[in-house]
Formats: C-alpha cells, sequence, structure tokens
C-alpha cells in the first residue's frame, strides 16, 4: 500500500497521500488536503527495511562493523556506539547515552568525558566503564 509525498508549491507544505494500489496513485490526480492545489511536486520518501532481530544482532557481530576501528580516536569510537545503536533498530531514549556519543563524535576523550559526567551511568562505581568503555 503506498503512500506518497509531495510539496504543495501553492501553500508550501508536505503532505503524504495513501493509494490503496501503485496502479490507483499512477491514476491519482493529487491535490492539496490543505489548501485544495494540484501544483504539487512529488517527493523521494524514506525507505524503511525490516529485518528480524537475528539479522540485527548478526549484523552486531559482523567483524566489518569494527574495521578501521581505533581505540585512540573517540570520534571513530563514538561512531561504532552510534552504528550498534542503530543495528539494534530502536531509538535510544536514553539522553545521557547520547551526550556521550555525542561528546566521543566531537572528539572528546572518554577520559575527559568521563569526569564532566561524575554521575556517568547511574553512578556506578565503573564510570565510563560501565557503557562499555
Amino acid at each position: 500500500m503506498p503512500i506518497y509525498e509531495y510539496y504543495c508549491i501553492d501553500c508550501r507544505q508536505h503532505l503524504s497521500l495513501f493509494y490503496r494500489t501503485v496502479t490507483a496513485a499512477a491514476e491519482a490526480e493529487p491535490s492539496c488536503p490543505t489548501c485544495g492545489g494540484v501544483q504539487l511536486r512529488r517527493l523521494v520518501s524514506r525507505v524503511a527495511v525490516l529485518r528480524s532481530e537475528e539479522a540485527r544482532l548478526d549484523a552486531l557481530v559482523d567483524p566489518s562493523m569494527f574495521s578501521g576501528l581505533d581505540e585512540e580516536d573517540p570520534r571513530a569510537l563514538g561512531r561504532m556506539m552510534r552504528q550498534m545503536s542503530n543495528e539494534m533498530g530502536e531509538e535510544m531514549d536514553d539522553s545521557e547515552f547520547n551526550e556521550v556519543i555525542d561528546r566521543l563524535e566531537s572528539g572528546q576523550p572518554p577520559e575527559d568525558i568521563e569526569k564532566a559526567m561524575p554521575d556517568l551511568a547511574g553512578g556506578g562505581s565503573g564510570g565510563m566503564d560501565d557503557l562499555g568503555f
């Protein structure tokens, strides 16, 4: 069931239109539900690929994921952590975790992050070790 995204030139709104079939979408003359305008520009939509949990876990242990990882480079460590988070297929709602990744990706060394965030990982005694460092 295709959902097509458009940009209305008249009212400058982004809109999504649902069609039951690809044929119905091809034959349709779409109009903007906000202003009724017919000057629509079709946009390229994001594509979601659904994978099983087993496939996501297999991707996490793929050795190529760690190729080029320099343990001394905070940016590389941050990229790897973000990639692993993305492979899990869920957005991480933990703002502390996201802040650590952002700081690593900006080049801040793990030791400096630990000093700046003393209560990291719930105040555990391991500090950055609690997050897997």
